[in-house]
């Protein structure tokens, strides 16, 4: 499969003469709903642009998940800062999303390379054009091998996975070696209690040998961390000296290396704290420190809203940017009925939000045919409940709600919510379409 097939672009417009992108009710599918399944979406869903809809003129079918253009580049910019300042790279977690057309925002925007999970992830990124992929993960399985073999065929890809045994060591080692390529790797410290990662000094050494034998098929390239797995900043930082003392004792016997060393730590919550760490180590231009957020890019109204506030108070970098993360992803709902004082259902439900980290929680309020533009909800909304299809919404008596008002969402926790859409519809500071942007998970 040529790396064009899954594109937008490479849809073939001929096979579908009967659709009239003119006449889209007689189409029996919503083009910016989750149902769609057809191969011409692609089309279906440009032509949203086409025809000038727009969020607020209800063009769109609620609920949707709709982004904010001006909000992504603002997030962009933030985030290319806030590395730029530290000298380190990003590679933003692809998993996030899984929209192409973010990822070449956030490639365009200076983004080293992308971080990936698995390698289904990683193909889909290839095929649309990515280069460079940082998987933050073991490769472990035949067909993912495969996988991976198939893509580091071409000389212009870039693939870094990771290994934290002598046994996954030896598996990629007999696989790789047997079709003559080379695996580059990183070396993955852990917890006790955490996930994946060698836990003490004996195991990095068992799994060090092992890349030594393995005759050059499997190439070790750096030290990868996940500290998302502690919740205090003490231990964060521990882990973190223990990385770079790990990378300064094995850079210390690389000798006319042709790339340099790999240290690369950071989801979402301890970035800053990462990027002090490592940068205090004053390692010069033979390591690459790579940082791996991705819930910045749309950010939400969670647990990366108050890890953020700590940052913006901790951090000087981060707070002489002068700016803050906005959210910039919304699921817009209908309030459905007002069915008893001080309650309306809203159709929203687990089939189109996140759940796991909280609720989302009502960010704008716009009545059809009455508001202009869309006013701030209420303080004192909140959902108490939400089912598959639908949300309890607490409101005041006094707030005058009905059927047909409209409300977006800002949400708790962006990969959850994002996995749950197919195409999601960018707007403007206007809520026109401006794009439509389709998800791959």
């Amino acid at each position: 499969m040529s790396p064009e097939t899954n594109s937008v672009s490479s849809f073939d417009l001929s096979k579908y003469p009967a659709f009239d992108p003119l006449k889209t009710a007689q189409v029996k599918i919503d083009p910016l709903n989750k149902g769609l399944g057809r191969a011409d979406e692609a089309f279906v869903a440009d032509q949203a642009v086409a025809l000038g809809w727009n969020l607020l003129h209800e063009d769109l079918s609620l609920p949707a998940a709709v982004l904010y253009k001006h909000k992504l580049e603002h997030n962009l910019r933030w985030m290319q800062d806030f590395v730029r300042a530290y000298g380190v790279k990003l590679a933003p977690h692809g998993k996030t999303t899984m929209a192409p057309r973010l990822f070449e925002m956030q490639l365009a925007s200076g983004a080293w390379g992308l971080t990936l999970a698995t390698a289904h992830q990683t193909q889909v990124a290839f095929r649309h054009g990515v280069r460079r992929v940082l998987m933050a993960n073991q490769l472990v399985g035949r067909r993912n091998m495969a996988i991976i073999s198939e893509l580091i065929a071409d000389p212009g890809f870039s693939f870094y996975c990771l290994v934290d045994s002598v046994e996954l060591v030896d598996l990629l080692s007999e696989y790789f070696r047997e079709r003559r390529q080379q695996l580059n790797v990183l070396v993955e410290l852990g917890v006790m209690g955490g996930r994946a990662g060698v836990r003490n000094d004996e195991q990095l050494d068992e799994v060090l040998a092992a890349i030594d034998r393995s005759n050059g098929s499997i190439v070790l390239s750096g030290i990868e961390v996940y500290e998302g797995v502690l919740k205090e900043e003490p231990s964060v930082r521990t882990l973190l000296k223990r990385a770079v003392e790990a990378t300064r004792r094995l850079v210390a016997k690389r000798k006319d290396a042709a790339a340099p060393f790999l240290l690369s730590g950071a989801g979402s919550s301890w970035y800053d704290v990462v990027a002090e760490e490592f940068t205090a180590a004053g390692f010069g231009p033979e390591v690459d420190i790579v940082l791996r957020p991705g819930c910045y890019l749309t950010h939400d109204a969670g647990h990366y809203r108050e890890t953020q506030v700590r940052i913006l108070q901790s951090n000087p970098v981060a707070r002489g940017i002068g700016s803050d993360l906005e959210c910039a992803l919304h699921i817009w709902a209908y309030i459905q009925s007002v069915p008893e004082p001080g309650r309306a259902i809203v159709g929203l439900g687990r089939r189109d939000a996140a759940f796991d980290s909280g609720l989302p929680v009502p960010a704008l309020y716009f009545r059809p045919g009455k508001d202009t533009i869309p006013m701030p909800a209420p303080a004192h909304w909140r959902l108490s409940r939400i089912m598959d299809q639908h949300a309890f919404l607490e409101v005041s008596t006094l707030d005058g709600v009905r059927p047909g008002d409209m409300i977006g969402f800002d949400i708790c926790h962006p990969c959850l919510t994002f996995d749950k859409w197919r195409t999601i519809p960018m707007v403007d500071s206007d809520f026109r379409v401006v794009e439509v942007v389709q998800t791959f998970f």
